[in-house]
């Protein structure tokens, strides 16, 4: 079967009284809805449908990944967030790794897995938040790994191109090749595959070693992954690759309940995770934004500012964002009106900005996001990811847990904030949104996919505030994507890097932002992955009314009752 990546059908907001949820998989947002027609708050539809995401849509998320949690809690009216990444082991080397000949930090090997924090933040959300168990929300996922479930056309579309990397058959080219690992004759990928070949759309796939490990997590909660028998397997499995990690690396580690940082735009606050995941790009991005009238300006003129200000976002971001623990954050500066002033004062209205050194590169659609509000006004904005597709690939053997490489985004020259550092959490990417107004939940939202998140979540919040689009308009409008690879440019007229483009803009849209000096780059088929995939629940707080939308590019869908 051919995946149609031209997104012709048109859908409607779903719309509902008692609860909503949506997500990038229809059965998950199913797992969600029964949880929450079960008298499951929003937290407990969260969790529930993240671990199904976790076997339906594998090489996105899983229990060997991280996870960001914005909560609204509705009798107290407050945002509160929730860091579930991990540290990386505590003797992580930088200088190992450069005298070795890299020069970046690898993807693909074990150096690159840090402690997964995914089961501990399920469980920290569920014990401050949730009605239900932990064993009481993972059981839909458990049933579908064991029994089987249909792949759905995107998740099997991407399911071939996971084979090489499952079976390492071919290594990380940023790996000199006296440092390369090939591990056991059997990789362990092969849980991940049908006689040594990926799941075709349509057919049933079963988990039976995943589903047996959520089994374990059920019947023995958190402690199963963080201080028995799997970390000692994840540690001797990462090792064959190169990893540094140890058991020890493992036990004790708890997601962080942590205050979030947020930004007025227009009458509406945005909220965000703060560092180390990169919510600061989006509210530096959105202050930045909010100096200027994009509703009254035509599509050329608003695109044009909106790229700028994500440009300027990424500036800060690429500067500050690493563990806070390790690292001050100088927010008061960052936030204070006379430096946004300063970055408004550099944007020109019709010209791009030249030479910024920033530098990033997308990434694709790799993660999963999700959203719940429940039936009492609670809102849960999760997002749940491995980072690359599939993460490192390896998988720990006879557990179905593939382990992420989020360690991959360390810098590795010491001067940094974001450098490399034994026990220290890298600059991570995923980051979930959520708006309020008046004091009140407007909205839980977020667009996943690397560098992509806070690009689709400043384009969201300005479809949903200044173009007054409902969720579904919001999350349907092409958007733009930076590509700043380059580092800020080499000629005088380089304004720093390529902007993609997806397919649905103007012609003439696309050559008056040439003009203006922006390298536009029109992208269409599977490549428009990268502009990631949004889930929007929008609640209307005097009548309780729910209103979702989707996104075409995933393969999921808002159910509401």
């Amino acid at each position: 079967m051919q995946f149609d990546y031209e997104f012709r059908s048109r859908r409607s907001n779903i719309i509902a009284h008692n609860g909503m949820v949506a997500s990038s998989q229809p059965l998950a947002s199913l797992a969600g809805l029964d949880i929450l027609r079960a008298g499951g708050t929003a937290a407990d539809a969260a969790v529930a449908i993240a671990a199904m995401l976790a076997v339906v849509e594998p090489f996105s998320t899983g229990i060997g990944g991280d996870c960001f949690v914005l909560y609204w809690d509705a009798s107290t009216k407050t945002v509160s967030a929730l860091n579930g990444s991990g540290p990386t082991a505590q003797s992580a080397n930088l200088e190992e790794l450069k005298s070795s000949g890299y020069e970046r930090h690898p993807h693909f090997t074990g150096h690159a897995v840090s402690v997964p924090g995914t089961v501990a933040a399920w469980d920290a959300l569920l014990q401050r938040f949730g009605r239900l168990s932990l064993a009481d929300t993972l059981a839909p996922a458990i049933k579908y790994a064991i029994e089987g479930f249909p792949v759905t056309e995107l998740i099997g579309s991407g399911w071939p191109l996971m084979i090489d990397r499952l079976l390492r058959i071919n290594n990380d080219p940023a790996q000199p090749k006296h440092l390369q690992h090939p591990g056991p004759a059997q990789p362990s990928g092969n849980e991940f595959l049908i006689d040594g070949r990926a799941p075709r759309v349509g057919e049933m796939m079963t988990l039976t070693s995943l589903g047996e490990t959520m089994m374990q997590i059920a019947s023995e909660g958190r402690d199963f992954i963080y201080e028995g028998d799997f970390a000692h397997k994840a540690c001797d499995h990462i090792k064959l690759y190169g990893g540094w990690l140890e058991p020890s690396d493992f036990s004790g580690f708890k997601a962080e309940w942590i205050e979030p940082i947020h930004a007025d735009y227009r009458d509406v606050r945005l909220y965000e995770c703060p560092p180390n995941g990169q919510g600061l790009a989006a509210i530096m991005a959105t202050k930045i934004a909010n100096e200027f009238n994009l509703s009254s300006m035509n599509e050329v003129e608003r695109i044009h500012t909106l790229i700028e200000c994500m440009r300027l976002g990424f500036l800060e971001a690429l500067r500050w964002v690493a563990d806070p623990h390790f690292v001050g954050i100088p927010y008061e500066n960052l936030f204070s009106e006379d430096y946004v002033q300063k970055q408004v004062g550099s944007i020109r209205a019709k010209q791009a900005i030249k030479n910024l050194p920033v530098k990033i590169t997308p990434s694709g659609g790799d993660t999963v996001y999700l959203s719940v509000i429940d039936g009492e006004g609670n809102g849960c904005s999760l997002i749940n990811s491995l980072y690359f597709g599939g993460g490192t690939g390896l998988v720990v053997p006879g557990t179905g847990v593939m382990m992420q490489n989020r360690a991959a985004l360390f810098e590795l020259d010491p001067h940094h904030p974001n450098a490399l550092l034994g026990g220290k959490r890298p600059y991570h990417t995923i980051i979930p949104g959520m708006l309020t107004k008046e004091g009140e939940l407007l909205a839980s939202f977020g667009v996943m996919g690397g560098f992509m998140q806070p690009q689709g979540h400043l384009q969201v919040l300005s479809n949903l505030v200044d173009l007054r689009h409902n969720p579904q308009q919001a999350l349907d409008t092409p958007r733009f994507c930076l590509n700043i690879n380059d580092g800020g440019g080499v000629g005088a007229e380089d304004p720093g890097g390529e902007v993609f483009i997806e397919k649905g803009f103007d012609f003439d849209t696309l050559a008056a932002l040439r003009n203006m000096g922006h390298r536009i780059s029109p992208v269409s088929g599977r490549q428009r992955q990268i502009f990631g995939g949004g889930q929007v629940i929008q609640r209307d707080f005097e009548s309780g009314v729910l209103i979702a939308g989707s996104d075409p590019r995933k393969d999921g869908c808002a159910l509401g009752w």
